[in-house]
């Protein structure tokens, strides 16, 4: 199917800002480009992370600037795909590039809720399962609440709040992973409403993936359901790592749209 994805920013500075941006669709994801259009206020500089993000530098001007991105993407029909039998393998045989999410990271400890983890869900199986509760116990425990975090939120924060968006929701799931020794990245991306009775005003999204058997999965705690679309922009140990927007110095965010919509007869 295709899907019309971007952005559009706008930003007022008291002076020339350096800024940092993750909107642009990964280059190894699994949908194709059919189209795109990169529009920032200046010259731009692309490059890839450490974690193979799609990455642009560049300095905002002083006053009101615009910055837009619009792209037609091809993503395979059909939702998340699932597997009840993907086994947790022991952690002698993780592939390296997986170690890393294992650790604790900025906003994700999963040292401060590891009793918490292993009380409640010790006692399921390891593998898919077991991630399908902790997402079904942080999409039934928390309230989406827009306004209730803020950006120096963790996930042990969250915990006791029991409310948040939904980066809040993607931040517990994976420190509880975490905690019970399965791997967990956040991932940032795009997500059509397809399919979805109530859709919600469309933003930029965020869920994790778990290695389990030999691959990445998909897991979504705020939405907890397979979801058709999704568009990966970044991945990283947590929010701190893909975040849309970095920037050092005095930018006001006056006004900030996101769209994500199937292209109707596009099969």
């Amino acid at each position: 199917m295709l899907v019309r994805l971007g952005c559009e920013f706008d930003y007022l500075c008291a002076g020339r800002v350096p800024a940092l941006w993750q909107v642009r669709p990964r280059l190894d994801g699994a949908h194709r480009i059919v189209y795109e259009r990169w529009e920032p206020p200046a010259p731009a500089a692309a490059y890839l992370d450490s974690y193979g993000n799609y990455c642009d530098r560049l300095v905002l001007p002083e006053g009101p600037s615009r910055l837009r991105y619009d792209a037609l993407v091809e993503v395979a029909d059909g939702a998340d795909e699932s597997d009840p039998t993907a086994e947790q393998g022991p952690l002698e045989a993780l592939p390296d590039e997986a170690l890393l999410y294992l650790l604790a990271s900025r906003f994700c400890w999963p040292d401060a809720l590891h009793d918490e983890a292993w009380e409640l869900f010790g006692e399921v199986a390891p593998g898919y399962l077991q991630v399908v509760a902790i997402c079904d116990w942080v999409h039934d425990q928390l309230r989406y609440e827009i306004g209730a975090s803020d950006p120096w939120t963790t996930a042990v924060d969250v915990w006791r709040s029991r409310s948040g968006v939904c980066r809040d929701f993607t931040h517990l799931g994976v420190t509880l992973c975490r905690a019970l020794n399965l791997p967990a990245r956040y991932v940032a991306g795009y997500l059509p409403d397809i399919g979805v009775e109530a859709p919600l005003p469309m933003d930029f999204c965020s869920w994790l993936e778990v290695w389990l058997g030999d691959r990445w999965w998909t897991f979504d705690p705020r939405n907890n359901e397979p979801r058709a679309g999704r568009v990966v922009v970044a991945y990283g140990r947590d929010a701190s790592d893909a975040a849309m927007v970095t920037t050092w110095g005095a930018a006001e965010l006056v006004r900030m749209t996101v769209w994500a919509d199937e292209v109707a007869g596009a099969h």
